[in-house]
């Protein structure tokens, strides 16, 4: 199985922060305006002496105005490379601007040093002053403004932003044994997404997520138990998201943290009920184990869901929960079901994290008027499809230790209590799921990772009475899967490069449907 993961990001900035351009008073006292420059695009710098300009020569004859301002009251400022660009026009706000810092500096002069002051330039700076009486407090409201402003944006220091990845997985693969050789042939197959994560507050995530691919199901061609449970079963399920090659929406969904600790889910469309980090390393379609059941224990999902609302809540640093409600697939789309009327699920799932011991709780409970328990592994009959509509109570627990930097072991079981409701059909059935993972970091090379999966994958241990079972699909007075089968897998993933891996790997049933009378 070659997994390939291609990342990128593209990032949109909405709004520019400008410079914030001040205003020069070049020669206030003693010369005209024309001799004030304000070139549009360029920051100030406060100077000391004239002879900082560049552009300013002792012969100007604005040169004993300007030595004067620099000198004794300290209000002169030119424009980085230390130019003044004293011919340039300027207006009167730019003067306005230029005055106020001007009497802004003498009164500091003033109050502060307690400094002399020219008494024609007090006259001057006072008749100029009133001149520009209704352009000075425009200047000071603008200043104001200004300044909240940019302490707006010192707060916040984050403008929208849109990520872009994108993931292909395409493996080479092909299913042997006494009835599954002449069903399958060697096949290549492939599952891509484009996958765009937007903010627009920094503490948001705005997700969308476009899914094509071609990913059928090996045929397990099994015989036993008769009638409509034999034929292919979800046992071998390499990948979800078999689109055929169209291109099709797979999930919108829109997250945000009204407070430290806790974020808000908003499933649009594909509800994913674990909104926390899983405790097992080996979730990951690209890096993880080949077959869906060795990533995740199936149980967790009795129910497809389409849209939802969840709550993320980080306990304390080693505690999070999460919980999750959410409606059947093809029930918040239609109208004649709608949110309310149709399937749903609902789930509380906490995760424990003590460094090197992780563990995992989870309880749900599940309505499907059509579709049962459907884990998409496991028995035909695990899915409890046929009794009409499927109350499900859904347990899971798991555990993962690390040992080692090198070796973690770890594993998880699922129960599941269903009550059918169908008439004449009304019981209970009982489902049962066992694995067992062993993970091993660093094998070959820093970042490969290779492992082993060995368990039960959904298995239907009871029903309550023999009309539930012939209702699933039972014959002959069978009440249950018939056998114990195995699911044991191995795997091995080895890094490429950072984005780019290949996993061989292999699992064998040993009794396909819990059959043994399926050979594996």
């Amino acid at each position: 199985m070659l997994s390939v993961y291609l990342g990128c990001s593209l990032k949109k900035l909405v709004g520019n922060i400008g410079q914030i351009l001040g205003i020069s008073l070049a020669c206030l006292l003693g010369i005209s305006s024309q001799a004030i420059a304000v070139p549009p695009k360029d920051s100030l710098e406060q100077l000391t002496s004239v002879s900082q300009l560049r552009d300013i020569q002792t012969n100007d004859w604005a040169f004993a105005a300007l030595k004067n301002l620099a000198e004794n009251y300290g209000c002169l400022q030119g424009y980085p490379q230390h130019i003044f660009a004293g011919d340039q026009p300027m207006t009167r706000y730019e003067f306005a601007a230029a005055l106020k810092q001007c009497s802004d500096s003498l009164t500091i002069l003033i109050e502060d040093t307690k400094k002399a002051v020219n008494a024609d330039d007090l006259l001057q700076l006072q008749r100029l002053q009133s001149d520009f009486a209704t352009e000075l407090p425009a200047i000071n409201s603008s200043i104001s403004k200004l300044e909240n402003s940019l302490a707006t944006l010192e707060n916040q220091q984050f403008s929208p932003t849109t990520k872009l990845r994108t993931r292909l997985i395409t493996y080479l693969g092909d299913a042997f044994g006494k009835t599954a050789s002449p069903a399958n042939e060697t096949a290549v197959n492939y599952r891509s997404e484009l996958i765009f994560t937007t903010s627009f507050t920094s503490r948001d995530r705005l997700r969308i997520r476009l899914r094509a691919g071609e990913v059928p199901l090996f045929d397990t061609a099994t015989e036993f138990p008769q009638g409509r449970l034999s034929g292919p079963t979800n046992e071998p399920r390499l990948l979800y998201g078999n689109t055929r090659s169209q291109v099709r929406l797979n999930q919108i969904k829109y997250t945000f943290a009204p407070a430290k600790n806790l974020r808000v889910i908003l499933d649009i469309f594909s509800g994913d009920r674990i909104l926390s980090d899983v405790i097992t390393p080996l979730s990951s379609a690209a890096t993880g184990p080949i077959s869906e059941y060795g990533r995740l224990n199936t149980i967790l999902y009795p129910i497809n869901l389409q849209s939802g609302l969840g709550f993320a809540w980080e306990a304390t640093p080693w505690l999070d929960m999460d919980f999750y409600l959410g409606s059947e697939f093809g029930s918040a789309d239609n109208p004649k079901i709608g949110l309310f009327a149709g399937g749903y699920g609902a789930s509380i799932r906490t995760a424990f994290n003590f460094g090197a011991l992780k563990l995992g709780f989870s309880y749900g409970n599940s309505y499907s008027p059509l579709f049962g328990v459907n884990t998409s592994s496991g028995s035909n009959a695990s899915a409890v499809i046929g009794a009409g509509p499927v109350i499900g109570n859904t347990y899971v627990a798991g555990a993962f230790y690390r040992f080692s930097p090198l070796f973690e072991l770890g594993g998880s079981v699922g129960y599941i209590k269903a009550r059918t409701r169908g008439n004449q059909t009304k019981g209970e059935a009982e489902v049962w799921d066992y694995r067992l993972n062993g993970i091993f970091y660093d094998v070959l090379k820093k970042g490969n990772l290779a492992g082993f999966v060995v368990g039960i994958q959904p298995r239907l241990t009871g029903t309550s009475n023999s009309s539930l079972a012939e209702a699933l699909g039972f014959q002959d007075g069978q009440r249950h899967d018939l056998s114990t089968g195995w699911h044991i897998e191995t795997f091995y993933t080895h890094r490429l490069t950072d984005n780019i891996s290949i996993t061989p790997g292999i699992f064998w049933l040993t009794a396909p449907n819990h059959d043994a009378r399926n050979p594996g």
